[in-house]
């Protein structure tokens, strides 16, 4: 098959190792992190992409060669705050995995973030991707923040403003580090335990797992999947099934 992949870049690693095996064509481009804060941003950007595609005029996509043409485009996205709502194509299916937020493709299932998340309250997820594409609670992302708010709005406004800015991560407990078996992680986990250390939470790992990005990837797309069909429109379910075809 011929694979049009949207995603966010935090799955970056992810994606091009599971692509390199993959026997499919994937064609991958990869939105920065953080859209997902304002969901509408999100689904203007998703839903821009995809008419561009649609149309043929994507500068990020590779042309059709002796007329072969995309089988459908793929989603790394989750439901994400509802950003990917509303989101269609005129020309191509779509794909979708049925999950919240990215912490579900990472680890490898829905049912394995929701089991972990029972019995860790308050948890902040890490990894590669993550440290290196946001600043990620920590010593690194406070200094750079309380650098920026003295130098704009002197040193006394920047202890204030600092401790608003902390005041937020107070329910947060855990440094959790989703790591997979097939890379090295090693300063990774280093940052994140420095992290953890830092804002005195707990430190934990977890070992993700490919399978449900590689069967996207790889086109067995069975019920973890929503397959939305040309024209139609991925909608919020309410219940597991978290996504669903938006009715006419």
């Amino acid at each position: 098959m011929r694979l049009k992949v949207l995603a966010c870049k935090v799955l970056a690693r992810e994606l091009g190792y599971l692509a390199a095996f993959s026997k499919n064509y994937l064609d991958i481009t990869t939105l920065r992190q953080g859209l997902h804060n304002t969901p509408e941003l999100l689904r203007k950007s998703l839903q821009e992409e995809i008419d561009r595609i649609d149309e043929g005029e994507d500068l990020h996509t590779s042309g059709s060669y002796y007329e072969e043409d995309f089988d459908a485009i793929l989603l790394a996205y989750g439901l994400c705050s509802n950003g990917i709502v509303g989101i269609s194509s005129k020309r191509y299916p779509l794909v979708v995995p049925r999950a919240h937020d990215c912490i579900s493709l990472f680890l490898g299932s829905k049912e394995k973030y929701q089991q972990y998340f029972d019995t860790h309250r308050g948890v902040y997820w890490y990894n590669r991707g993550w440290l290196e594409n946001t600043p990620m609670p920590g010593k690194r992302r406070y200094e750079s923040t309380r650098g920026f708010y003295a130098e704009n709005y002197g040193e006394e406004n920047a202890d204030y403003l600092m401790d608003m800015e902390q005041n937020w991560l107070k329910e947060y407990k855990w440094c959790t580090f989703i790591g997979w078996p097939e890379f090295n992680d090693t300063e990774a986990k280093a940052e994140t335990m420095e992290s953890a250390s830092f804002l005195n939470w707990n430190y934990d790992e977890i070992q993700g797992n490919k399978g449900l990005l590689e069967d996207f990837l790889r086109g067995n797309w069975d019920g973890r999947f929503l397959v939305v069909p040309p024209g139609r429109t991925v909608s919020p379910s309410y219940d597991s099934s978290i996504i669903k075809v938006s009715e006419n």
